[in-house]
């Protein structure tokens, strides 16, 4: 088979030699190097590797190019390959475009020329990237493929399921003549539908996410009978616990009901997360945090879905949904919040079906010269708008309040700002939705005046409030009149102990009402909600982990 292509792209022989030599002298033993003089030229390379049915693994473009610029070139590129890496070659005052192209092609880095030494400002960037590549390679004939309605929930639920566990898939429509053909040959029906076609030839009608995830690899049952550190939700704040308490050493498992990630994984761009300057999206984010967990060995469970926390002496035992159970030392609760269910007459039945909790990125390309609508105001709707807009011909925020300035950060606002294709309407909330089969209207009500409107559309995503995931837990630990859990010094406050806590010590930190259960991250009452932020409960609650099981 031949090598993947790493293409290279610059309109000036000398640096467009210097690149591809040095690229060449590093990774030539593994990866096809590909020189082209223009844009249009890199194109015409790559639309003759896609027909050779070969794979393009990173994509290096100079910035400053005539007729065509290397961001213009990055977008084309993301329609042939859009699993490939990108990195922009820019000189520094060119630096406010690569950061701007961020939000423009999902640039995966920016290097400033020139870039000697190699081996500190070249090479160091490539590896990461190309790692990330291996770990997630783009589909070829080895893919699934996935046909479906177009507004059908289930085939909605399938798709958003395997796109956030980075799992390759064909999505085609049951209408198209070539899934016609799938179908017949699977002698599977419409009545089938979803209907997902494995390489091996497996067919699977309307799966379950259980059976999708055994299907394609992702691990599901526990591997051991005992850990000394559970950890319940892949989130930033799970992922932080499983990459330290793997890596100092304790026996950890990561268990996530659907992807890891978290409401974080579905983020178009992250701007202010430390270390990254020039943004990180939330699935390249996920995904680095998840393969360092993997990597420093822990366990990582799918699609299991905890429904009872109990104890038996000094173990700690986690029982699913199917009955079975997994015990540990100590319990890491990092489930995390849910958005908020829009409570509009019309919207509960339309859900999956132009209705959409959180920012369905799977979708934005069916949105293309389209209107859609948000409702929200906070980081996670300013960057679902943002995203949407590269896609939608217009993107509309509902917003309750008289402007963002309330609940989103500066960056993103100034953002919005210069994006002329996103409108926000503030005193505005959806009163109600409705549509034959799928989402077709939306009633608005100006909160100020009480008057109505309707407006077509067909697509509307909610980022509202915050339900924590705790329901499952009921008295098992102390929580506050919301739902989140109470941890360290609120539990002891005006000197009252929990209810059944028997240490004579006082609870850690981050400890729950019940000794060696800690809660971390956007589930813990009165947290941060920042990314950031979780990421260091999940680093600081492995910390009291050990100080919890060295008093054993």
């Amino acid at each position: 088979m031949t090598n993947p292509a790493i293409l290279t792209v610059d309109d000036d022989p000398s640096v467009s030699r210097a690149v591809a030599r040095d690229v060449r002298r590093r990774y030539g033993d593994r990866y096809r190097v590909v020189r082209a003089g223009s844009g249009a030229e890199a194109l015409t390379a790559l639309r003759e590797i896609k027909l050779r049915g070969e794979q393009v693994a990173l994509l290096l473009a100079d910035y400053r190019m005539p007729e065509m610029n290397g961001i213009e070139f990055l977008e084309a590129a993301m329609d042939l390959f859009p699993q490939a890496r990108r990195v922009l070659l820019t000189a520094y005052a060119d630096t406010d475009a690569a950061i701007d192209a961020i939000n423009v092609v999902d640039l995966d880095h920016y290097l400033l020329k020139p870039w000697h030494p190699p081996e500190l400002k070249l090479y160091p960037v490539c590896d990461a990237l190309l790692e990330s590549w291996l770990a997630t390679p783009a589909g070829s004939a080895d893919e699934l493929r996935v046909v479906g309605h177009r507004w059908s929930a289930p085939s909605f639920e399938v798709r958003d399921f395997l796109a956030r566990n980075l799992v390759p898939y064909r999505w085609l429509l049951a209408d198209d003549p070539e899934a016609a053909r799938l179908l017949a040959a699977a002698d599977a029906s419409p009545a089938d539908i979803p209907v997902v076609i494995c390489p091996d030839g497996t067919v699977l009608r309307c799966p379950s996410q259980h059976e999708l995830a055994t299907q394609v690899g992702l691990r599901t049952t526990p591997a051991q009978e005992f850990y000394d550190l559970v950890v319940v939700g892949g989130g930033p704040a799970g992922l932080g616990a499983a990459v330290y308490g793997a890596s100092e050493g304790l026996r950890t498992v990561l268990i996530e009901r659907q992807a890891t990630g978290g409401q974080a994984g579905q983020s178009s761009r992250i701007e202010n997360y430390l270390g990254f300057p020039d943004g990180v999206s939330g699935a390249q984010l996920t995904d680095r945090a998840r393969r360092q967990a993997l990597k420093f060995g822990t366990e990582l469970l799918t699609t299991r879905d905890a429904v009872r926390l109990s104890t038996a002496g000094a173990t700690r035992l986690l029982h699913f949904a199917d009955g079975s159970t997994i015990a540990g030392h100590t319990v890491v609760l990092a489930t995390g919040v849910s958005y908020r269910q829009l409570d509009a007459p019309g919207l509960a039945e339309l859900t999956g079906r132009g209705v959409f909790y959180g920012s369905a990125a799977t979708e934005a390309p069916n949105c293309h010269g389209q209107e859609i609508y948000i409702v929200g105001g906070a980081n996670s709707a300013g960057q679902a708008a943002v995203y949407f807009s590269r896609h939608a011909d217009r993107v509309h925020m509902l917003i309750r309040g008289k402007d963002l300035s309330r609940s989103m950060s500066r960056y993103l606002i100034d953002q919005i700002d210069r994006i002329d294709t996103i409108e926000v309407h503030p005193y505005t909330e959806v009163v109600a939705g409705a549509g034959d089969g799928h989402l077709e209207k939306l009633t608005l009500r100006d909160v100020a005046t009480g008057t109505t409107r309707d407006v077509d559309t067909s697509w509307l995503f909610v980022f509202i409030g915050a339900e924590p995931r705790t329901d499952w837990l009921s008295d098992t630990v102390v929580r506050d009149d919301r739902g989140f859990i109470v941890t360290g010094p609120d539990l002891t406050a005006g000197g009252r102990r929990p209810p059944g806590w028997s240490l004579p010590r006082e609870p850690y930190l981050l400890e729950s009402s019940v000794p060696g259960v800690f809660a971390a991250g956007d589930v813990r009452s009165e947290s941060v909600k920042r990314v950031a932020s979780a990421v260091g409960e999940g680093a600081l609650v492995v910390t009291l982990a050990h100080r919890y099981l060295a008093a054993q």
